[in-house]
């Protein structure tokens, strides 16, 4: 067994890598789900003989034991929350342990390199992180140096333009050491809840949206998961439990010959499970033939980023849609037998009091008030570094200057309006779910709240087109 010194501090300090415990992951959040980032990199850094310790501080408390045994740490961070949990977690790493390797992976790692770097990180890893994860393991286990090795997809202090890490090898996800799913979220249907699991078919996106954290780490690059792997992954989920899985992909229509088939071999081995997927508006009307397939398949919603329905908004943001494909892509799920859950972005620089009204009126008339976590009608642009919105000529027009504790650029709307009524809703969302109000019932007051913000009476809500019963729900709320 190699003995490896820290190569930031060059101490005299000396560990055995390949110690159980001594590699630590550690998963922040990731929306109520099993971190799969972790079972992938946990897989991976087991086939080279390491024995690494895995948390997930969204279920389970990282003690100081764990961290005394670490001499390196990787930390996941595939989205915001997870990045601003991620950075106390560094603080309190560089406080008790200065010698600590400390690596951070995930789209947001990438974002916020230089804030990691900053706060004492060692090294930054994007979206596709198992291989580089065990190449610096392997590194440090022969005594090497992350800055002089120059390691693919491994941004360190001295290395910011990494070359791109090579192809994945897919491991088979290790879930062994991770909490049982029953500590996650639940799919709700009927009155009841089942456990849900959390696959993907692919990573990275066709597709640029520029408010999308994934079009900065990828660009427009997809990457394919191995059915085999995928259906592994499922089967051993199953196996703890799972009578549901969600499928993570930013869109799991990017490749959608390839996610029929694993959805097809799904049904075959497990008629019971059930599933949802996300895709985009473009992607429902473009690939209309599969809809009723999905059905049958077992899919119990499809979660579709609306976000809004501001033409202006849509072509900075760079959706590919308008209000009448939303309206066609509602009524082509109704005709396939699949409700849809609409994700919103209704607070940016460019949606309007009008605008906002306009979409509350439109998911009105489609019946979709119980569809839609009233968090969604909150929602606010969130502007990270690096994000695509900044590469935008008019961005300048309003962007203000980088909180560097939030990790996102702040900004105020034209519309001093705007503000106080996303501060509304947020408070109206957040005591409907606090004392479980049913989603109409919140719908109700933000309709209220939205038409006493222009001094316009309160009109009825208009009846809804089609009468849709409650769909089936994650019991944690989706959202970037």
């Amino acid at each position: 067994m190699l003995e490896a010194i820290h190569p930031a501090t060059q101490s005299d300090t000396t560990f055995f890598l390949r110690d159980e415990g001594a590699i630590l992951l550690v998963s922040c959040y990731e929306l109520g789900h099993q971190p799969l980032a972790i079972a992938n990199a946990a897989a991976s850094l087991r086939d080279e003989g390491f024995t690494p310790g895995v948390r997930d501080l969204a279920v389970e408390e990282l003690s100081d034991a764990d961290l005394d045994r670490a001499a390196m740490v990787a930390i996941s961070v595939p989205m915001h929350t997870a990045m601003r949990l991620g950075q106390r977690l560094i603080e309190r790493i560089r406080t008790g342990h200065p010698d600590t390797i400390i690596v951070c992976f995930g789209l947001y790692a990438t974002l916020n390199a230089e804030h990691i770097f900053n706060a004492g990180g060692d090294a930054v890893i994007g979206g596709e992180s198992d291989g580089p994860v065990r190449a610096i393991a392997n590194l440090l286990d022969a005594g090497g140096s992350l800055d002089a090795a120059a390691l693919p997809g491994v941004m360190t202090p001295g290395n910011r333009h990494p070359k791109p890490a090579g192809k994945s090898s897919f491991p088979s996800p290790d879930r062994s050491n991770l909490p049982v799913l029953r500590s996650y979220a639940g799919l709700e249907r009927d009155g009841t809840i089942v456990s849900a699991g959390y696959a993907e078919a692919t990573r990275g996106c066709h597709h640029t949206c520029t408010h999308c954290p994934i079009t900065p780490v990828y660009g427009g690059r997809l990457v394919v998961v191995p059915r085999d792997r995928a259906i592994e992954d499922i089967a051993q989920q199953v196996e703890q439990g799972a009578r549901h899985i969600t499928f993570g992909d930013p869109d799991f229509f990017n490749g959608p010959a390839h996610s029929m088939r694993i959805l097809r071999e799904m049904r075959s081995r497990w008629p019971e499970l059930t599933f949802d997927a996300t895709i985009k508006i473009e992607h429902l009307l473009e690939h209309r033939k599969h809809l009723p397939e999905l059905a049958a398949l077992g899919c119990q919603f499809v979660v579709s980023a609306v976000e809004s329905l501001n033409d202006e908004a849509l072509l900075r943001m760079k959706k590919g849609h308008d209000a009448e494909s939303v309206a066609e892509a509602i009524t082509l799920l109704d005709f396939g037998g699949v409700p849809m859950r609409p994700s919103l972005l209704p607070f940016s620089p460019w949606e309007t009091m009008e605008s906002y009204i306009c979409l509350l009126r439109f998911m009105a008339r489609q019946g979709m008030t119980r569809h839609i976590d009233p968090v969604h009608w909150s929602i606010r642009l969130l502007i990270p570094p690096g994000s695509a919105v900044l590469d935008d000529p008019d961005t300048q027009r309003w962007i203000g200057p980088l909180d560097e504790d939030a990790l996102s650029y702040k900004w105020t709307h034209a519309d001093p309006r705007m503000e106080a009524l996303q501060r509304k809703v947020s408070a109206i969302a957040e005591d409907g779910d606090a004392c479980q109000q049913d989603f109409h019932e919140t719908f109700v007051s933000i309709w209220a709240a939205a038409h006493e913000a222009v001094g316009l009476d309160v009109p009825d809500i208009p009846a809804p087109k089609v009468n849709r019963p409650k769909p089936p729900r994650l019991t944690e709320s989706w959202f970037c």
